[in-house]
């Protein structure tokens, strides 16, 4: 059973680097057929996918976050990140680590989820 475990900063000012990680276990980063992604949703709003990595190191985002999210992994911890460059408040929400084969995490359906995190963006 995968499970997994954010951790990060909760308070951030605009034109920060949010940087969020998110730690795995029951499964592999490296081997495992999942993709292994971050999805948030703000206050209000529903759930929005940003970006996935998958075990060839490979990365997908969705076009609303390309310019500003990267996802990489650290296989020797077995963890994965998300950084998103240039925070406004509009980027407050509770962000998610999630895991399942793409199109599901890309869905905002995947069957694996961290708690969440939340993420306020105030000055």
């Amino acid at each position: 059973q995968v499970q997994l475990q954010e951790s990060g900063p909760g308070l951030m000012k605009p034109s920060q680097t949010l940087s969020l990680t998110c730690t795995v276990s029951g499964g592999s980063l490296s081997t495992s057929a999942y993709a292994w992604g971050w999805i948030r949703q703000p206050p209000g709003k529903g759930l929005e996918w940003m970006g996935v990595i998958v075990s060839d190191g490979n990365t997908f985002y969705s076009p609303v976050f390309e310019s500003r999210a990267s996802v990489s992994r650290d296989l020797s911890t077995n963890q994965f990140s998300l950084q998103l460059s240039s925070v406004t408040p509009e980027d407050t929400a509770i962000y998610y680590c999630a895991a399942d084969y793409g199109p599901d995490v890309v869905g905002g359906h995947p069957r694996f989820w961290g708690q969440g995190t939340q993420v306020t963006v105030s000055s």
